[in-house]
């Protein structure tokens, strides 16, 4: 098993190193010149003079290798550079400042999903073709089809502005993320009811649940320690890859709620053209997927030592 570990530890190095690669071209393929902006985003009409000064200040004469390795090397210390649009703040503060706001609502989200999918999803394969098993399959096909700025929209309409249980926006509270963790999760919500449903009633029909049926277990203890433990293994992988969709996908979510997150930075990094943000935004994004996929196969490893032995 440490093999296999150190294993995925040693393939995640080079996708790391890919992905900041990958961001660092992004930026340089851009057709403006990135000293250009520096100056047009304070307000200053660039002369020729500026804009050659401007370079040298950001480095952009060096050779690209030279100034990926300098980037690289300077990001692994935390330090991605002056942010274009303010120009006495580092890009390191500004993350700091707002990532905390977006791990808060995604950690608050994903608390929402594995509380709501799991014993709905569980309840309706037990349940199947039930009642409340029909119910929740219209819901779950509506909750994945709704778009979350449209859902953002409608909670907003009804809990905020008429019923006034809830703020507008802020996070000042826990009160003001319930609303944007429940827009931003719903999607997750009913794709997982749906994933976990489908598992559970694939695994209780299963040899192994016939046999322990016969052995005299009870229900419960059939449904949790048995059916479930496997419906929850092959729902791991994409649990993974939504930690990263939820993280990444909360700029239209804090846009809405007004939520002084780092995917409301991006977007001001976007329209603003402030490239180092935008720049480390992506390196994080990356980090984060590589990260969560390595803690996945960790996770899967250790419930199944299998996965360990096939691989080595």
């Amino acid at each position: 098993m440490k093999k296999y570990i150190i294993k995925r530890i040693l393939i995640s190095i080079p996708l790391i190193i890919g992905i900041t690669f990958i961001a660092f071209c992004l930026i340089n393929l851009i057709p403006s010149d990135p000293a250009e902006v520096a100056l047009r985003v304070n307000d200053i009409t660039p002369t020729d003079a500026d804009i050659h000064r401007m370079r040298e200040l950001l480095g952009l004469n060096r050779p690209f290798l030279l100034r990926y390795f300098d980037w690289l090397w300077k990001s692994l210390h935390f330090d991605f550079g002056i942010s274009y649009v303010n120009t006495n703040r580092k890009v390191a503060d500004e993350i700091a400042r707002t990532l905390p706001v977006t791990l808060k609502l995604a950690g608050i989200s994903l608390v929402m999903i594995l509380g709501i999918s799991i014993p709905i999803g569980v309840l309706c394969a037990v349940k199947k073709n039930s009642f409340f098993d029909r119910i929740t399959r219209i819901i779950v096909f509506f909750g994945t089809a709704v778009p979350d700025y449209w859902l953002s929209l409608i909670l907003l309409s009804i809990f905020a502005l008429k019923l006034n249980m809830f703020p507008i926006s802020g996070a000042d509270s826990l009160l003001g993320y319930i609303l944007p963790s429940f827009a931003l999760s719903m999607s997750y919500i009913s794709t997982y009811i749906r994933l976990i449903r489908t598992n559970m009633i694939e695994t209780l029909e299963e040899d192994h649940i016939y046999y322990a049926k016969v052995r005299g277990l009870s229900k419960k203890s059939i449904i949790f320690k048995h059916a479930l433990k496997n419906s929850i293994h092959s729902s791991l992988n994409a649990l993974g890859m939504s930690i990263v969709k939820l993280v990444a996908g909360t700029f239209i979510i804090e846009n809405i709620f007004v939520l002084p997150g780092i995917g409301r930075l991006c977007v001001q990094a976007i329209f603003g053209r402030d490239y180092p943000v935008i720049q480390a935004y992506i390196l994080l994004m990356g980090i984060l997927f590589v990260g969560c996929n390595l803690l996945v196969d960790i996770v899967n490893c250790y419930i199944d030592p299998r996965l360990a032995e096939t691989e080595a």
